[in-house]
């Protein structure tokens, strides 16, 4: 962030942008709304979110259908200040000066609602932790 009076972003990054950076980027959208700019990509996107991700979200009525798995670019981290990877591995181009993550949690892809519950519940208290350091 350049200035107090920019809006902080940050890029989610899981590697088939389906399930994990899907549930963060919904929880961000919903807690933050517009005080945090929000972004996600996958460094190897799948073709559509994970359905179990998508009914997990929904508990807590967030809708993220309309969402779709994109491709991981440079120029989405260098557009973002806070890049949190889930799982990508290197895949993320390091760029000095951003804050960077990794949040360690289970892939949910090919798991039953009752395995993504948790990952969803860790992933919403460390959005909450996020939006608490950034606004």
């Amino acid at each position: 962030m350049t200035e107090a009076t920019t809006t902080p972003s940050v890029l989610f990054v899981c590697v088939h942008n389906a399930g994990r950076s899907q549930m963060a980027a919904g929880f961000l959208r919903s807690i933050a709304g517009d005080r945090i700019e929000v972004r996600s990509a996958g460094s190897m996107p799948a073709d559509r979110i994970n359905p179990i991700a998508v009914d997990a979200m929904a508990e807590f009525g967030i809708d993220i259908t309309a969402e779709a798995p994109k491709v991981l670019t440079t120029e989405a981290v260098q557009a973002s200040d806070v890049v949190i990877t889930m799982g990508c591995g290197d895949a993320c181009p390091f760029f000095p000066g951003k804050r960077y993550e990794d949040w360690v949690l289970d892939d949910p892809a090919g798991q039953g609602i009752e395995a993504v519950r948790p990952i969803r519940d860790d992933i919403r208290a460390r959005i909450e932790r996020l939006v608490a350091e950034l606004v």
